[in-house]
């Protein structure tokens, strides 16, 4: 499946990503191959493979959100974040708009 430049640069806005022409071209072509594979693997016959979620079936979730447990203290929390102010972990802002 070939991706055209401006496919490209609309997944680059959503993901928001600055890409020049040189790594948006390099991009389509690796993304086109990634597709071709997964179109490949879509003409498989998997009507005998049952449904999975893991491949390793002897695994079980270990989280659990129905048993409360322990978690850090707000000064143990905040002890690696790289920036704070009053108490909250300080995040970059989110740039928005529409694409270029």
């Amino acid at each position: 499946m070939k991706l055209s430049k401006e496919e490209i640069e609309h997944l680059a806005w959503l993901a928001r990503l600055e890409l020049n022409e040189e790594q948006a071209g390099r991009l389509a072509g690796q993304i086109s191959r990634i597709l071709d594979y997964v179109e490949q693997m879509n003409q498989l016959d998997t009507s005998d493979v049952p449904p999975t979620f893991h491949t390793l079936p002897e695994l079980s979730n270990v989280f659990r959100d129905d048993i409360p447990d322990r978690s850090l203290s707000r000064e143990k929390a905040l002890q690696s974040a790289p920036a704070r102010h009053q108490g909250y972990i300080l995040v970059p802002k989110v740039r928005g708009g529409e694409p270029q």
